[in-house]
């Protein structure tokens, strides 16, 4: 049985779906979203207890969501060929569309906050929406359509 499982099971991804046109074109309005993102970045130490400080992150993070959502309408307007790309794209984006609005409900919180709220992501079946986004992401080669990292700082 461990010589099969090794040695000649199939090695294809639940995620992978199999039309490449598709996966360039979504890397690329995803890409589009990160170059906005990127030139939103401010490296400099956030002081958490600094409401004002915290209404200017919260700022950033509704523009670089909107980026965000922009590229995920465009992806989402434009279907794949292959049958197993209709049947999990719009699973994928379902979870996006989650994801932005745990970015937004963040946002929010930093508006009202007097100290840096945590981001509360949601959970499907006990992972991180962010993971099973960026899982598919990974698997169809589209590395700038992962969940960004930049609510962490």
């Amino acid at each position: 049985m461990w010589v099969y499982a090794f040695g000649f099971a199939p090695r294809e991804s639940f995620n992978k779906i199999n039309d490449a046109a598709w996966q360039v074109r979504s890397q690329a309005h995803c890409k589009t979203a990160e170059d906005i993102r990127f030139s939103f970045q401010d490296l400099t130490p956030m002081k958490v207890n600094d409401a004002s400080a915290l209404k200017a992150k919260a700022k950033l993070v509704d523009a670089a969501t909107d980026a965000l959502e922009v590229a995920i309408n465009l992806i989402a307007a434009d279907k794949p060929a292959d049958a197993k790309g209709q049947e999990l794209v719009p699973k994928w984006i379902a979870d996006y569309r989650t994801y932005i609005t745990d970015r937004r409900a963040f946002a929010k919180a930093l508006q009202i906050a007097v100290t840096r709220p945590f981001f509360a992501e949601s959970e499907v079946e006990g992972v991180p929406i962010s993971e099973r986004i960026s899982k598919f992401a990974r698997e169809n080669n589209m590395k700038t359509c992962q969940t960004p990292y930049d609510l962490s700082v």
